[in-house]
């Protein structure tokens, strides 16, 4: 998958029809995937590429740095899934260098001058540019006088309610694992690379793989049954912790997994973890032996758990 940061990148790729889709695609969710799975087809009809155009930070993080949403995918995260569904292009600009644009300016110079747009697929609830007052009726009036073509999408509902970024956070927050994973299609995960802790876990004979977040908010916390993928041929199971583990005085939320049946040295590896179901909240415990104990029942909950 090709990655453009300006217009100027696509400028020297040469003439290329394009269909083309706009939003910020925090989490590929099954809407997002259907919007994907047309705008590859509308893509192929044509002989031309399909391009996402995403933004970085995304808008909810820019307008509300101190407080943003907790984001689901981070920017690697998202790169990796929009390449794996296979989309060829992906553009994603600093959102300050589009924020102000009108509707029209919007249209002309990014879709049609920019990215030479010739079919655009979008979800039905569409809207774009400056306060977002830009409407889908707006696009597709500018279609019909700018000479591209426009989809609009239905949402897709899981369990009678419609896939969003938004109700996924949402289940995330209580630890409805089973909508969560109706939703995106998949087991929510979160990657990153294994760093040092402060072997802790291994004193107390539960050796992590300690992985920083990298996020400003994390949209899970607690205890979880998991997989985890990026280590061998097939995944493994574990438990997962995302927390500030205050039993023993932490501050910053890090994610630390507790592989089974696996001693490796493996810092400086890249993992993907995989929450399966959440096995209950963190806690602070009166001494580490009894959080010792806990960790037991935790680790034979995972085991059946995943066992099925």
């Amino acid at each position: 998958m090709q990655f453009y940061r300006h217009l100027s990148q696509l400028e020297k790729m040469g003439p290329q029809l394009r269909a083309v889709t706009v939003g910020a695609y925090d989490g590929i969710h099954l809407g997002h995937q259907e919007i994907l799975r047309q705008l590859i087809g509308r893509a192929q009809e044509m002989g031309g590429h399909a391009l996402v155009m995403s933004f970085e930070p995304l808008p909810r993080e820019f307008f509300s740095p101190d407080q943003p949403a907790a984001r689901l995918t981070r920017f690697r995260e998202r790169y990796k899934l929009l390449a794996d569904f296979g989309i060829e292009e992906f553009f994603c600009p600093k959102f300050s260098s589009i924020r102000d644009l009108s509707p029209q300016h919007f249209i002309q110079d990014i879709l049609v001058k920019g990215l030479n747009a010739s079919h655009i697929v979008v979800g039905e609830d569409f809207r774009f540019a400056a306060q977002r007052i830009g409407t889908l009726d707006c696009l597709m009036s500018a279609g019909v006088t700018s000479g591209f073509g426009v989809t609009a999408v239905p949402g897709v509902c899981y369990k009678n309610q419609r896939a969003s970024s938004t109700l996924i956070r949402e289940s995330l927050s209580i630890g409805d694992m089973k909508t969560v994973c109706g939703m995106l299609g998949r087991h929510y995960s979160i990657s990153g690379k294994v760093v040092r802790g402060l072997g802790l876990g291994k004193k107390l004979g539960f050796p992590t793989a300690n992985v920083n977040l990298n996020r400003r908010r994390t949209p899970v916390d607690g205890i979880f049954a998991a997989r985890i993928s990026g280590l061998a041929d097939k995944e493994l199971d574990g438990v997962a912790s995302v927390g500030t583990r205050p039993t023993v005085g932490g501050v910053e939320p890090l994610l630390e997994v507790f592989i089974f049946n696996f001693d490796e040295e493996i810092y400086g590896k890249y993992i993907t973890v995989h929450f399966v179901e959440r096995l209950r909240e963190e806690r602070k415990y009166l001494d580490v032996e009894t959080m010792k104990e806990q960790m037991h029942k935790d680790v034979a909950e995972a085991q059946l758990i995943l066992s099925v």
